[in-house]
């Protein structure tokens, strides 16, 4: 039973981040800082989880989305350059499993929605 909880919540994940990633509109003419790289994650099962981004092997916290609400972070400029390669994990605080997103490409500026479904 635990698997088959463990394969849905994957699926939903891989699911919710197919085509939900979205380019910010810079700044135009001030030549200023550039826009930040955000995930939003809307979880909207009951279970408060942890959230990390991982790339090229490392695992960074980005903090924790509360069970039914929508949570905004935002993501190190060092792990966005370019096009970049990302994974997110969302560790249920107090749970075992770790459900892993599809690797999605990021770049800079963009906006990564992920949706945790309820179980």
């Amino acid at each position: 039973m635990r698997n088959v909880i463990r394969a849905a919540l994957v699926a939903g994940i891989a699911l919710a981040l197919g085509a939900c990633s979205h380019q910010v509109a810079p700044e135009e003419g001030t030549g200023g800082p550039k826009p930040p790289t955000v995930l939003k994650v809307e979880n909207q099962g009951f279970v408060d989880m942890t959230i990390y981004v991982l790339s090229s092997g490392q695992r960074v916290r980005l903090g924790l989305a509360v069970g039914n609400t929508t949570t905004r972070f935002r993501i190190p400029d060092y792990l966005v350059g370019g096009l970049t390669p990302l994974r997110f994990l969302a560790d249920p605080v107090g749970g075992t499993r770790m459900p892993v997103s599809d690797q999605i490409t990021v770049s800079p500026g963009e906006e990564v929605d992920l949706v945790i479904p309820p179980h």
